[in-house]
């Protein structure tokens, strides 16, 4: 199956074809196919992102699209960043610009305060129009300082529970296995196998007709 990602960022790119490895998908990325396509996130949540990216990136190429939307969830923060994550601190900031933000915004919590998830969501665009979402979330707690050099977005300062370690320190196997993004995907494989199986069935029944 020849699948958009519906997404510049090459980061997230990388990390999904390592997660969703196999040789019956054909991941196609906007680079390849729609360069000047830029898609906006104007929704007031992460399903509303997604649903909007996929959308537009399949009725751009008439293939069927696979977009996400991440948020960082800090609990005593009511949740912020949340669907703000990637620009948190202003429209064009980066990485570290995001985390410098958030970890000044933390600077009087501690322990238990510091708890938080990511939160990711895939919307799967059919041409059909047909829109189907799947979600992951992975709890932890945010470290003081970013440590590690791995991964991406808030990375070294997330400690996924269960572990002491950030995601920006962990192999990416292991994030890769544990991650909300791992988990959104695994629901979205399944989905997909789902459609192969029905397919596969259909065919035989209207062969024997």
């Amino acid at each position: 199956m020849r699948l958009v990602l519906a997404t510049h960022n090459r980061d997230k790119i990388k990390e999904i074809k390592a997660i969703c490895q196999n040789p019956a998908l054909k991941f196609i990325t906007l680079e390849q196919v729609c360069p000047k396509l830029t898609i906006s996130e104007r929704g007031k949540t992460l399903s509303a992102n997604a649903r909007h990216k996929a959308l537009i990136a399949m009725r751009a190429t008439n293939l069927p699209s696979l977009a996400e939307d991440t948020g960082l969830e800090v609990f005593a923060l009511g949740g912020s960043p949340g669907v703000y994550s990637a620009r948190y601190a202003g429209k064009n900031a980066g990485y570290k610009d995001n985390i410098r933000k958030l970890l000044k915004m933390m600077a009087q919590l501690k322990g238990k305060q510091r708890r938080a998830r990511f939160r990711s969501v895939f919307a799967f665009a059919l041409p059909d129009k047909k829109v189907y979402l799947f979600e992951g979330t992975c709890y932890g707690t945010i470290a003081t300082k970013p440590k590690g050099r791995k991964g991406f977005g808030y990375d070294p300062v997330f400690i996924p529970s269960g572990y002491k370690k950030t995601f920006g320190e962990l192999s990416a196997q292991t994030k890769n296995r544990i991650s909300h993004r791992a988990k959104a995907l695994k629901k979205f494989k399944q989905f997909l196998k789902r459609i192969v199986r029905l397919r596969r069935t259909t065919r035989g029944v209207t062969r024997t007709k």
